[in-house]
């Protein structure tokens, strides 16, 4: 059973919380205890019903305050497919914590409310995960109760909304349209008896469908080397790592980079035994024929799939610190299992992510996003961010404090 990752973004008060409580209320994936908690809190708060917001909405802070502001993660399954789900905040205070919980995200669910229509929060939330590289999205128009479940309002929102999806160059076919009330439940996972109108996909439907698998195994394969395993005097030697993208089986023709030493799969191997063949997100040992030369930081790949070899490069970065940006200071930047210095050499602009401006900025304080150019002390092996998003980011690292201070993603190599 596979597994899908998904975000939900939106406004503050549209419904992300709700729409997720909702999701594991009806998919019958909350436990007793959870579901007598929010029943005595929702009390306590004067609501008649169940408050399922309540359900994300785990900081005491969040709950005072009826927004959400860290990331909070969900599991669940239903008998087609697993989940996890990021409910990530709607303010822009909080775009640090959004890029986070959107990063692994293979969906993005975009809440609308039908009474307010398209907001700058909602231009910023398609604007950000576009850059994240999701390709499918589910634009749920919520509150449709509030709005007497009107079919116009519904049809000038999708509208307005396919007009701004072309804007980022987002592909229309990945984009599905629902009219929803997550209050009541209608088309979350159950189909609305009353928006009859409507003859398309509840959100459930759409999330164990869509096909993010083949997104993965049809780019080239790529494994970063985390760990050699040598065992009975040397005579064992395998390289394991995740599969970040595409596939790999016993036969295949391989060569690892930087030595650029060639060789073949002899077979791959696993925590239950051995396979012939891998796929994207797992963890394996590939053991090869021959004896070469590879270490941790290290990157196998088919052969005639290399990456590139950069020193220079130039990425969208997420500003994460309460410091300022320093164009003066070397950082740390970590790719995949590699971590080199790298100095920032020019902010190309700074984007306005309400209205997709390009700004001129000589420095960045905390959640700006912006274009910015790179030195780096030694090559890395990396892709660019829209082709491969394991190999194609980063994240730097303040050499003094050692803590993290940005999220890049990779728009040009040499």
């Amino acid at each position: 059973m596979d597994i899908l990752r998904f975000t939900t973004v939106g406004s503050v008060d549209d419904g992300k919380s709700t729409l997720i409580g909702r999701i594991l209320y009806d998919c019958k994936s909350i436990f007793e205890d959870q579901l007598a908690a929010v029943q005595k809190t929702s009390s306590k708060r004067g609501f008649e019903g169940i408050d399922l917001s309540l359900l994300t909405d785990g900081l005491a802070a969040e709950r005072e305050q009826g927004i959400t502001i860290d990331v909070a993660y969900r599991y669940f399954n239903t008998p087609k497919r697993k989940f996890i789900i990021a409910d990530t905040p709607g303010h822009e205070q909080y775009t640090r914590n959004m890029v986070t919980g959107a990063s692994t995200a293979n969906l993005t669910i975009i809440l609308i409310d039908a009474r307010k229509g398209i907001l700058d929060q909602s231009r910023r939330h398609a604007l950000i995960s576009s850059l994240l590289g999701i390709q499918h999205f589910i634009v749920a128009i919520n509150k449709m109760d509030l709005v007497d479940y009107s079919q116009s309002i519904y049809d000038q929102i999708v509208t307005d909304f396919k007009q701004l999806t072309q804007k980022l160059g987002l592909d229309q076919s990945h984009i599905t349209y629902i009219p929803i009330s997550a209050l009541n439940g209608d088309n979350v996972v159950n189909q609305s008896e009353i928006m009859t109108w409507y003859k398309g996909p509840t959100v459930i439907d759409v999330l164990e469908t869509v096909d993010v698998q083949s997104d993965l195994e049809n780019k080239k394969f790529r494994l970063p080397v985390q760990y050699v395993i040598t065992a009975d005097n040397n005579d064992f030697r395998g390289f394991a790592g995740q599969v970040s993208s595409g596939s790999i089986k016993a036969g295949d023709a391989v060569i690892s980079l930087p030595s650029a030493k060639v060789s073949k799969v002899a077979y791959i191997s696993e925590f239950n035994g051995k396979k012939t063949e891998a796929r994207p997100h797992e963890s394996i040992t590939l053991v090869l024929e021959d004896q070469i030369d590879t270490s941790r930081g290290d990157m196998i790949v088919k052969r005639g799939e290399e990456p590139i070899v950069a020193k220079n490069l130039i990425a969208n970065i997420c500003w994460m610190s309460e410091s300022k940006f320093d164009s003066s200071k070397k950082y740390m930047l970590k790719h995949c299992s590699n971590m080199v210095r790298a100095i920032p050499s020019k902010i190309n602009y700074r984007l306005d992510v309400n209205t997709y401006e390009k700004l001129e900025s000589s420095d960045l304080k905390l959640n700006d996003i912006a274009s910015v150019e790179f030195k780096l002390q030694k090559p890395v092996l990396a892709d660019l961010y829209k082709e491969n998003k394991d190999t194609g980011s980063f994240i730097l690292i303040d050499e003094l404090s050692n803590a993290t201070v940005a999220a890049g993603m990779i728009t040009d190599l040499n």
